[in-house]
């Protein structure tokens, strides 16, 4: 999997009818965002939330994941970067 594979993969559904892409939710796969970007320009890309969560969970001790997980979810939640 590589950009390559990707723009093939998102340009085969732009031929086959799909005109625009508003938002594209991915698990962080190499080159997937820079595909994106190629073939739908106005495309917005986020990383799928449960991905970085495991992610995350996956870098920290067992006994500070609840914690932590607890903080994400709060952080995330917030209607804006200020809050």
């Amino acid at each position: 999997e590589n950009i390559e594979v990707w723009t093939d993969m998102l340009q085969n559904m732009k031929s086959r009818g799909l005109k625009q892409v508003e938002l594209f939710l991915s698990d962080g796969v190499v080159g997937m965002k820079t595909a994106l970007t190629r073939t739908y320009p106005k495309a917005h890309f986020q990383r799928c939330l449960v991905h970085v969560m495991r992610n995350i969970c996956a870098k920290v001790r067992v006994d500070d994941r609840e914690k932590i997980m607890n903080e994400f979810k709060q952080v995330h939640q917030q209607k804006n970067k200020e809050e």
